[in-house]
């Protein structure tokens, strides 16, 4: 494929011109088919405010110009003149008056200063001269008003004031930040600014040229990171042949932004329509070092630049997309904060998020799931904090409403209140994942490493406990192929394949080091892959070898780098990873990682 020619011919003729349109020849009585259709294809314009000198309205303006200025002129001569008349009066009368101060012998009155008269159409108002200053529009409309021309001058001109003071403070600022050292800003409350006229303007302008400019940055990516989109398109690992069963994992592209390199990623989700596109949470998971978090979309078509990047003050932990709405997002932050993000809406705060009234978490929130919208068609998501909760949010005329589903109180470790009070510790869930068939049946992971079945049906009992692991269970999956087999990974050390409806693990296998994340894949039932935090990728095959991996491969070079998340794509052959210095790598499967059960 890569060595065949195809052969493109560029013509002026437009491709997207019409070729079918037909009119009727009164002449020869039918429909003829057009054959001079216009090829022009128009990709940019813009309506301007000249006028040409050769136009009608051009001849009718100079026209009107000169007969006006000719007029000014001939009023102007008549009222020197009259000014000339004036004066000479004036000079006689003067002189008569000092005669009659000679004769009387008496001192002559102190002279009052002469009153120059002012020439009405030499009187340099601002009122006119507007044809000077061109009004700007604005937010305020003026009509004007035959009766009230005055007035109306006046309202437009306290308009261009008010437009130039904007203009002056929105320079003022700018230079305020070029000052500034850069750094990575708070988020604009809800309740923020409103866009100037001059920013509104600015950003129509932006957006007429937006689609354009993107599609041609892609194109030089394409271009530049060109060796890597033909291994991701073509390349086949032929060593595999010689290998047995043994798979490679292929780097591709390495996903890295400029503000994220002091945080981990704590989170990634692919978009369920848009399988290039895929979300990535920042935060991280140092009690001693929070800070602020990040959320960036990435895609496949441009790894050097996000296409969305949103700010939180606190680090983000869990994100989830929705399945039937793709552009809405869900998110769970440390401070114990859920939040909704749509990407339809240009703007960098989240359409919905918890608070205190709302019932917030008072613990980091772990993980959100999305669930199918309920019998009024209002969406709804799940929320698991190590506030021992497990919430359901759902939106509800345009606010978050919550409601508890289950608590986990765990058995046998009531606490000694005040009072003699008998005080019951609940459960810190990490981790939870709902079945793939039977909506009211999920599994929450816990702190101390249990397992619990529960339903929604039930906010008060367990259907049942797993005793999983010896330490926190960072991850529960369900097989999206097997309704009874679920997954769950843990800090120590090991992977688990459960069969729901029995007590012990089916499979287990020791890593040798705290594993981070597990995923199954979207291709085969028997399939997973796990990173732990010594750097390294494993995936795993079942259906082959049932005991060790097929692939064991180092991500991370760095030793003190780990490696935090996994995901499989849910259509190409490609898994990416996370780790805590916020780079995604991109990784391909070779063929005996992707072989699909009979």
């Amino acid at each position: 494929e890569l060595k065949q020619e195809f052969t493109r011919t560029l013509t002026a003729a437009n491709p997207c011109a019409p070729q079918n349109i037909v009119r009727y020849s009164f002449k020869e009585r039918g429909y003829k088919l057009v054959d001079d259709m216009d090829q022009t294809a128009i990709h940019f314009s813009l309506n301007g405010n000249l006028i040409p000198k050769d136009s009608d309205e051009g001849r009718r303006q100079s026209i009107r110009s000169t007969t006006e200025a000719g007029r000014f002129e001939r009023e102007g001569e008549a009222e020197g003149a009259a000014e000339g008349e004036e004066a000479e009066t004036a000079k006689a009368a003067e002189a008569a008056e000092a005669e009659e101060a000679a004769e009387a012998e008496e001192p002559p009155p102190t002279k009052v200063p002469e009153k120059k008269l002012a020439n009405q159409f030499n009187f340099i108002e601002r009122a006119s001269m507007t044809h000077h200053n061109p009004l700007r529009e604005s937010g305020y409309q003026v009509e004007p008003i035959p009766s009230l021309n005055f007035s109306a001058n006046v309202n437009q001109w306290n308009v261009y004031d008010s437009y130039m003071e904007e203009l002056e403070k929105i320079e003022k600022s700018k230079e305020k930040e070029k000052s500034k050292p850069q750094t990575v800003k708070r988020e604009e409350k809800r309740s923020g600014r409103r866009l100037s006229y001059v920013e509104v303007r600015h950003g129509d302008s932006i957006n007429k040229i937006a689609k354009a400019a993107k599609i041609a940055e892609r194109m030089v990516n394409l271009n530049t990171f060109d060796d890597i989109a033909q291994d991701f398109q073509y390349f086949e690992d032929a060593s595999d042949e010689f290998r047995g069963q043994q798979g490679t994992l292929l780097p591709l592209w390495k996903f890295q932004y400029e503000k994220t390199k002091k945080l981990a990623v704590t989170a990634i989700s692919w978009n369920p329509k848009y399988k290039d596109l895929f979300a990535v949470g920042y935060g991280s998971y140092d009690f001693m070092k929070q800070g602020q978090g990040m959320l960036l979309l990435y895609t496949l078509k441009n790894p050097s630049f996000p296409e969305y990047i949103f700010s939180s003050e606190s680090g983000v932990m869990c994100l989830d997309f929705n399945s039937e709405h793709p552009y809405l997002m869900a998110v769970g932050f440390y401070d114990g904060n859920v939040a909704i993000y749509n990407l339809k809406k240009a703007t960098s705060q989240p359409s919905y998020k918890s608070n205190v009234k709302t019932g917030k978490h008072t613990e980091p929130v772990w993980q959100v799931k999305w669930q199918k919208d309920d019998m009024d068609n209002n969406s709804n998501f799940f929320s698991v904090s190590s506030d021992g909760r497990i919430v359901s949010w759902t939106l509800v005329k345009n606010e978050l409403v919550h409601m508890d589903v289950i608590k986990l109180s765990e058995e046998g470790t009531t606490m000694q209140g005040p009072e003699g009070l008998q005080l019951q510790t609940l459960g810190c869930g990490t981790s939870f994942d709902f079945h793939k068939k039977i909506d009211y049946l999920f599994l929450v992971g816990t702190e101390d490493g249990k397992i619990y079945k529960c339903s929604k049906c039930y906010s008060s009992q367990f259907l049942d406990v797993f005793e999983a692991h010896h330490m926190a269970v960072d991850t529960i999956s369900w097989n999206p192929y097997h309704l009874k087999v679920f997954m769950s990974c843990s800090s120590d050390w090991t992977v688990k394949i459960w069969d729901h409806t029995i007590k012990t693990p089916m499979f287990v296998y020791d890593l040798r080091c705290a594993v981070g994340d597990v995923a199954w894949s979207p291709y085969s039932s028997t399939v997973f892959a796990a990173v732990t935090t010594d750097g390294k990728a494993h995936v795993f095959d079942l259906n082959i070898n049932k005991y060790e991996a097929l692939c064991t491969q180092l991500v991370a070079t760095s030793k003190k780098n780990k490696v935090t998340h996994v995901q499989f794509n849910p259509v190409y052959p490609v898994i990416i990873v996370g780790d805590k210095r916020g780079h995604i790598i991109s990784l391909k499967l070779s063929p005996n990682l992707r072989k699909k059960p009979k």
